[in-house]
């Protein structure tokens, strides 16, 4: 049986492939052709990597549809040569990245796993090392001759995650994210282990499919006490506006003042798609279940149940590209298509 798997680490910015020059102190992005000779220990590793780097590495705040694009691009035409395929990614929108990726891609039978750090990888204390080459053992993983990881994957500090499912919740410890609403795929110890009953089970007989189309023309508004009717009043009036992602309190709860769900009534019958996502990190929201959010409902408010914020902005960019009816949208929003939701 094949033990070796051929990965493509695909380097698209960020801390992680940073270096320190020892004489300024200044980081500097190095040659990820020379990745050997910065991390020897990938010579131990039993699979064959290559890499391939952006152009012009970018930081992950700078992070847009285009370069979503850019690495769904390479993964397609390498498709058919590689196991997996690892991405390092700034850590500040990798929950972004990953999430719009597990939607672009359907019927996905390899590991996408995205991966980063918060210190260089030239620094002494690095977590970088460890990320990288636990997430190239994962991306390596097969049983029976088949990856064993088939969806779009986030690690970091040992644990494997789903990546539609994770947010960024510490921008100093080590431990960065978090996914409250579903379990860690697979843990880092001695051994790794996999958690096979929470792994996405693709659909073998269907070929791989990208879908390229994403629409930007969206917004997030988080909802706060004493919220300015003025401006929300302009935000949503907004002419080429196609979609609004509300954050709300709680399980899905909004001000019940008049002008504010008599504006969003109005929205939604000019065609413009509202979703409800909660701003906790964990739970769901349960439109009904309390008065504050049975008018949002009754408006055609679309329940974004437990999914994320940056999982519901890349669905959102997804769906909306579609064109579909607003019932049809809402049918599909509220139905897993990737594990992004319970």
């Amino acid at each position: 049986m094949k033990t070796s798997s051929n990965i493509l680490l695909i380097y698209t910015g960020g801390t992680i492939g940073m270096i320190k020059d020892f004489e300024t102190g200044a980081l500097k992005a190095f040659n990820f052709d020379e990745l050997l000779q910065n991390i020897p220990e990938l010579k131990l590793l039993e699979h064959n990597i290559d890499t391939i780097s952006f152009t012009k590495p970018i930081d992950s705040s700078n992070m847009k549809p285009d370069f979503w694009l850019q690495m769904a691009d390479i993964i397609e035409e390498k498709y058919e040569d590689y196991d997996g395929f690892v991405v390092l990614h700034g850590s500040d929108t990798m929950s972004y990245s990953a999430s719009a990726l597990s939607f672009m891609f359907e019927n996905l039978s390899k590991p996408v796993i995205f991966t980063g750090s918060q210190l260089p990888i030239g620094d002494l204390r690095t977590d970088a090392k460890e990320n990288l080459i636990t997430s190239i053992q994962i991306a390596g993983l097969q049983k029976n001759g088949k990856p064993v990881i088939t969806e779009v994957g986030l690690y970091f500090e040992y644990k494997l995650y789903r990546g539609n499912r994770t947010t960024k919740i510490n921008a100093e410890h080590f431990q960065a994210f978090a996914s409250m609403n579903y379990a860690a795929l697979v843990e880092s110890g001695v051994h790794l282990a996999v958690n096979y009953s929470a792994l996405w089970k693709p659909n073998r007989r269907r070929k791989m499919k990208l879908h390229r189309g994403l629409e930007d023309r969206i917004a997030l508004v988080k909802i706060f006490p004493g919220i300015n009717r003025s401006l929300l009043e302009h935000i949503f009036a907004k002419e080429d506006l196609r979609g609004i992602i509300l954050e709300t309190y709680g399980s899905g709860n909004a001000p019940t003042e008049e002008w504010f769900v008599e504006l969003v009534k109005e929205t939604i019958s000019r065609g413009v798609l509202v979703v409800n996502v909660t701003q906790c990190i964990g739970g769901s929201v349960a439109m009904g279940q309390y008065e504050t959010s049975t008018q949002l409902k009754k408006a055609g408010v679309i329940s974004g149940k437990d999914i994320t914020t940056e999982a519901a902005v890349a669905k959102v960019m997804y769906l909306l590209a579609k064109d579909l009816s607003p019932k049809v949208f809402k049918t599909i929003f509220e139905t897993s298509l990737r594990g992004e939701i319970t």
